[in-house]
């Protein structure tokens, strides 16, 4: 184990505590909190036609940041996949991804059928090639 010297405990002392602070400024978004006031998450991946096409895919992000203004929609999160270290258990084949939050089942059916939905994909389905759901309630 490294020794330190005054200097530098001082200085680790220092960041520990700026971290410290950080995360108790940060907002709770524990797992019980999530499960507590948003109990169904819907997931989406979505496969680009053309996966090369920045346009295509600036489009679909645009289309489903239109989402939002469904009500039941209580967070959406819209996301392209990271640039994490490849590994065999990460999937890097899709394009595009829309994480979405509701209070219950009849709220994610009322999304399904809300007709901004419905003009989201009569708008952008000629976008993808694939599109893979994850309906997820906590365990």
């Amino acid at each position: 184990m490294k020794k330190l010297n005054r200097r530098n405990f001082i200085g680790a002392t220092a960041m520990l505590s700026v971290g410290t602070v950080a995360a108790s400024a940060m907002p709770t978004t524990t797992a019980t909190t999530m499960k507590k006031n948003y109990p169904i998450v819907h997931h989406v991946f979505f496969w680009m036609k053309n996966p090369d096409s920045k346009t295509d895919r600036d489009q679909l992000i645009a289309g489903l940041k239109t989402l939002s203004k469904i009500k039941e929609i209580k967070g959406l999160h819209v996301g392209v996949v990271a640039d994490t270290e490849k590994r065999d258990v990460v999937d890097q084949s899709w394009g595009v991804s829309e994480l979405m939050f509701f209070d219950d089942l009849v709220g994610q059916k009322s999304y399904q059928d809300h007709p901004i939905h419905q003009e989201f994909i009569k708008n952008c389905s000629h976008l993808w090639d694939k599109v893979v759901v994850y309906d997820i309630v906590e365990a």
